[in-house]
């Protein structure tokens, strides 16, 4: 996300590179610069140039340390901005009521259906809550399957009513149903339309009168731009939404409806959809998406992901057999598995500094380990086990059985070995290292 904004970004900044201070000048240069970039990437003209004109007011107002170069300094001024553009600061969902309402709203197509089976499994493994989706989406063909199908790949409880139209019965029936179930939270997926009608608002706002949910959220699909904008602005004046959710965000190279929204229906962005997964759903962290703008990276979020997906049980275990020097290919494929789950591969690069920069052209998708997982797979499970069992013979069938090149099946088994002797040294040293800070304790006592 954001790579076209982010490389514009980085060419505006070079105007200043190299000055040995700030004018008024050379800030203008760039401002504009800025400017252009901004309204390349789909933010509307005004929020663009109101925005700009705050960053060439305080440039020119700091005093520049001798330490700092004015680039660096702009880098600041343009990150503190664009974080308070987007709303300064995260916002999780605030739910009350026995149980809390959550109501969906958005147009055809924006995702709000995906988005329900993922706020669903979100607070779900959060322990704290039990939710319930619930149909009302009662017009479009195969709704309520779909619904269906989510809830059941999220493990889910739904309540749907095929067959009635009236959506604030069924949402009314769905809190006593909710209840008696023991469910602490209702979702409610809405109908959309191709585009917006009053008949689909008077709905929406009918059931948010007759419900008074904790939360009203807006999806909307970042990748419509500026539609996406003025779509929010439309349901915002009829709905008074509690949050925005930006769904398939990871698609969109320029990004401008996330820096727009915010600014112009003064309610805060607090989901962002990364992916295709059940569990691709973020909080939206202003700081975090500027740094990720300003091509620094978001480690924070990477280490938040990986914890997410760390058993400390099953670590101890992988360590323990680091440590013997038996790491074998089941281990791998595991490890292999527990980074998909962490979500995009090229998403997750992009959160290292720098590493998004240096990898933006090299084509990465979440198939990159399709080569690997077929050649463990064609493997028994004795060579799984014990890869020294790997002879040619063996490699030769195992290339014919996974569809791959010989030379490829070498190759991977190399690098393999290669990791599984780097990992026993770092575990040896690492030991020895512990080991000796023991005894050097021990002697001063």
């Amino acid at each position: 996300m954001f790579e076209n904004l982010s490389e514009r970004l980085e060419r505006s900044f070079k105007l200043l590179k190299g000055q040995g201070r700030i004018t008024e000048l050379n800030v203008a240069e760039t401002v504009r610069d800025i400017r252009r970039a901004l309204i390349d990437a789909d933010v509307s003209y005004k929020v663009a140039k109101e925005f700009t004109d705050r960053v060439r007011e305080k440039a020119l107002g700091e005093q520049v340390l001798t330490a700092v170069q004015p680039g660096q300094l702009l880098i600041k001024i343009m990150h503190d901005e664009l974080a308070t553009l987007m709303g300064s600061s995260a916002q999780d969902l605030r739910l009350t009521g026995a149980p809390a309402i959550i109501l969906v709203a958005g147009l055809q197509g924006s995702g709000k259906t995906t988005f329900c089976g993922k706020l669903a499994l979100r607070l779900k493994n959060s322990g704290q809550w039990t939710p319930m989706l619930v149909a009302c989406d009662v017009y479009r063909p195969a709704a309520i399957d779909q619904l269906g199908v989510v809830a059941g790949t999220v493990q889910v409880p739904i309540y749907s009513e095929p067959g009635n139209k009236d959506v604030v019965a069924i949402a009314r029936q769905a809190l006593q149903n909710a209840k008696a179930q023991g469910c602490n939270v209702v979702i409610v997926d809405t109908a959309g339309r191709l585009a917006v009608d009053e008949e689909m608002m008077t709905e929406v706002a009918n059931l948010k009168n007759a419900l008074s949910p904790a939360e009203t959220l807006f999806v909307v699909d970042a990748m419509t731009g500026q539609d996406a904008v003025n779509t929010a602005v439309a349901f915002n004046e009829r709905l008074d939404f509690t949050g925005v959710v930006l769904t398939k965000l990871d698609g969109d190279t320029r990004g401008g409806a996330a820096l727009t929204i915010r600014e112009l229906v003064k309610k805060p962005i607090k989901f962002v959809g990364t992916g295709e997964k059940m569990d691709a759903l973020d909080l939206f962290h202003p700081e975090r998406m500027a740094d990720r703008i300003l091509g620094q990276g978001d480690i924070v979020s990477l280490v938040e992901r990986a914890q997410a997906q760390y058993d400390e049980a099953q670590a101890a275990k992988l360590q323990k057999k680091i440590d013997k020097n038996q790491f074998d290919f089941n281990d791998f494929l595991e490890q292999i598995q527990q980074l998909k789950k962490m979500g995009n591969i090229k998403d997750l690069i992009g959160m290292i500094p720098g590493a998004g920069k240096m990898l933006k052209d090299v084509n990465i998708d979440n198939d990159a380990f399709k080569g690997v997982e077929a050649i463990i797979h064609s493997m028994t499970p004795a060579e799984r086990q014990h890869p020294e069992l790997l002879n040619a013979s063996r490699k030769q069938r195992i290339a014919n059985g996974s569809g791959r090149e010989l030379a490829e099946v070498n190759r991977m088994i190399k690098q393999f070995d290669e990791m599984r002797k780097m990992l026993h040294t770092v575990s040896k040293f690492q030991s020895g290292g512990a080991a000796k800070s023991a005894k050097k304790a021990k002697k001063h006592r």
